[in-house]
């Protein structure tokens, strides 16, 4: 009982610490919300067959939910971990009464509530402003979301074992990121790249986030998306071993 009030306490702070942090915050809660107001206001959200009898915003929002969770994962994760190992953090930390197991899943814990908030205000800006369309199921959705988390949290912690510094994993996980967030449909439609440009990005991480969460969406089934479900599940169980292999705590 100890050990899980000490667990929630430290999570809480991490938490105000983000909302604090106003980098942090504005990529994962305020970028997202004007991606969707600037491109809302030019497309609008009509049904268009392009979008397979979907508007722009209805397939814009789970595509955003993806930015977020790359933003969350890669970047604010990785740097949070190996800022804290850096200066000694990490170190005093684990010579308290928790466990390493409830320190390192504090940081979990708080990424994914932050990553679930982004999603949250997409989904009420694009139901008041735009009139959202939801054919999906929420709790496949969901899980769709939960997958897409914990694969790009795993790839974060590989990145924060291996790299030295916060500096050194800032610069990694944007070299990274920003790639994918142009070319695997997370901030424009891969519908409108080149063929030989969506054939590369079939390859990227994010790619196949913002395919299950555009697919769950629109009411797709979880059958329909089992290469996606597939490689994310690999995506997770091979970060979390090579970061259980790799972390150190100094």
């Amino acid at each position: 009982m100890k050990t899980m009030r000490g667990f929630w306490k430290l999570t809480w702070v991490e938490f105000k610490l983000f909302l604090r942090e106003p980098m942090a915050s504005f990529f994962t809660l305020i970028f997202p919300l004007m991606m969707l107001f600037l491109f809302g206001s030019i497309y609008g959200n009509k049904p268009n067959p392009f979008f397979g009898g979907l508007g722009f915003i209805d397939t814009a929002v789970p595509a955003y939910t993806a930015m977020i969770i790359g933003t969350s994962g890669l970047i604010s994760l990785s740097i949070s971990i190996a800022s804290y190992r850096e200066q000694g953090i990490l170190r005093r930390f684990k010579a308290t009464t928790l466990r390493p197991q409830a320190i390192l899943g504090s940081q979990v814990v708080q990424v994914f509530s932050v990553t679930l908030l982004g999603m949250i205000l997409l989904v009420i800006a694009g139901k008041i402003v735009f009139h959202l369309r939801f054919p999906g199921n929420p709790l496949s959705v969901f899980a769709g979301f939960v997958l897409g988390s914990l694969s790009f949290f795993a790839l974060g912690f590989i990145i924060a074992s291996v790299m030295p510094t916060a500096r050194s994993s800032q610069v990694t996980a944007m070299v990274l990121f920003y790639p994918m967030l142009f070319l695997s449909g997370a901030s424009i439609p891969r519908e409108v790249l080149p063929p030989a440009v969506r054939s590369f990005s079939r390859f990227l991480p994010l790619t196949p986030v913002v395919d299950l969460l555009r697919g769950l969406w629109q009411g797709e089934s979880w059958g329909k998306h089992i290469s996606e479900a597939g490689f994310l599940a690999v995506i997770f169980i091979a970060g979390v071993l090579i970061s259980a292999k790799t972390f150190k705590w100094e």
